[in-house]
Parts: structure tokens; C-alpha cells; sequence
């Protein structure tokens, strides 16, 4: 079973997709979105082609939990997903996620790999790899 997930983002919007039977996920090329309004036929494009059984996108909170300014535009991204592919869409927690995906990207390359593109879609793995441990099927919080 196949599942993507997206980190959103004002201007890149990270994708990775996973599959159940490992619990790993692997990254996929950003998409750019202006203003945070991605291009659905690429969206629609990746769907089509990985024809997941559900989406994962990553909740942007504050360290204590609170919603930032980003935190309602995700959750309305994830909803036209719903909308617009008739897919289950699940958002997860992504606290820190960035942080962690700089961390990796850094010890991999140092700075020169430090790009908004490759960060935003190692979050995406992260997001879904954190949602395989912390949730996987244990619960039904479909959006």
C-alpha cells in the first residue's frame, strides 16, 4: 500500500511517498506553489502515477502546540486535496521536521545541500516515516 505525503509550503511544497509493508519513505521533487498555491495537475500528476491509498500531510504547530499562521492554509490544502482526488487525507504533527531534515541534509553534503527544495521533500519523508511509527493504521484520523 502505497502513501504520499506533502509538506506544505508558501513556496515549495515537499513530496515523499511510502509504502506500509516497510514503513520507510523516500523522497520525491519538490513541487513550487505560488503564495502557497500549488499546480493541481502536477499534484494530480503524482497521484495518477503513485495512485496512493491515502495522503499524509505534515500539521505545521508551534513547539507547544499551538497553530502558527501556516497551520490554516495546510489544513486547507489538505482539504481540496480531499476534495479534488477523493482521497483519505490525514494531517500529522511535523514539529521540528525542517529542523531534523537541515540536520541530515547538512551531514550528508554540508552547506551546498542546504536547498529550500530538498528540504521541504526530506520533511515529507520525515513526516510520513514519523506518522508510520506514531499512528500507522492504529487509528482513523482521516480528514
Amino acid at each position: 500500500m502505497l502513501i504520499l505525503s506533502f509538506d506544505f509550503g508558501i513556496k515549495n511544497i515537499g513530496v515523499a511517498v511510502g509504502q506500509k509493508l516497510t514503513f520507510t519513505a523516500h523522497a520525491l521533487k519538490s513541487l513550487p506553489a505560488k503564495f502557497g498555491v500549488p499546480d493541481w495537475n502536477q499534484i494530480g500528476a503524482l497521484i495518477l502515477e503513485w495512485k496512493p491509498q491515502f495522503i499524509v500531510v505534515g500539521l505545521p504547530l508551534n513547539i507547544d502546540g499551538s497553530k502558527q499562521n501556516i497551520t490554516k492554509k495546510t489544513e486547507k490544502f489538505a482539504k481540496l486535496i480531499k476534495k479534488k482526488f477523493s482521497l483519505h487525507v490525514e494531517l500529522h504533527d511535523e514539529r521540528l521536521s525542517t529542523i531534523e531534515a537541515k540536520s541530515i541534509l547538512f551531514a550528508q553534503d554540508g552547506f551546498k545541500s542546504l536547498k529550500k527544495n530538498k528540504i521541504h521533500s526530506i520533511s515529507a519523508v520525515i513526516i510520513l516515516e514519523s506518522w508510520f511509527f506514531n499512528t500507522g493504521y492504529k487509528k482513523n484520523n482521516f480528514y
